[in-house]
């Protein structure tokens, strides 16, 4: 895969990563709306969520999404060398996996974090800018997917 163009990525991000809750629950929300299935995934407590937006306004979901917005900030201040997360990423995949996360889901993400970036960035948000994007997550992707490895 071809290596992502950094200063879009990075550019893109500077304005995303001034409100990363706010935009996180973009993420979120379009993941519910797309792949509703993964709602029961998320319980904290012995507590499931009666909807999206009742896990969506739990602090312990929001928490979930300051931890993914830091792990995507993480990919793109080492987007020139993301070789050095593998073994970070690999460990997520296998967090991910142990809670019934589905590597299929991951497109779904990946769906959902572009939904965001466009509808955070408007116009600003250029073809160039997707293609970045999709090559950066691409990669994140594949790192992770090695925790699914050996099933």
């Amino acid at each position: 895969m071809e290596r992502p163009e950094p200063e879009l990525i990075r550019q893109s991000w500077r304005a995303v990563s001034r409100s990363p809750l706010e935009h996180g629950t973009v993420l979120f929300a379009r993941l519910f709306a797309l792949e509703p299935e993964l709602l029961p995934l998320f319980q904290y407590n012995g507590r499931q969520f009666s909807s999206p937006e009742d896990c969506l306004s739990s602090p312990e979901f929001l928490d979930h999404i300051r931890k993914v917005m830091f792990v995507i900030d993480t990919a793109v201040t080492n987007v020139e060398d993301l070789s050095s997360l593998e073994d970070y990423l690999a460990g997520l995949g296998r967090k991910h996996r142990a809670v019934g996360v589905k590597l299929s889901s991951f497109s779904t993400v990946g769906e959902s974090l572009l939904y965001m970036l466009e509808k955070c960035l408007g116009p600003a948000f250029t073809p160039a800018m997707r293609a970045a994007w999709s090559q950066l997550y691409g990669l994140v992707v594949a790192a992770m997917s090695r925790g699914w490895d050996g099933e």
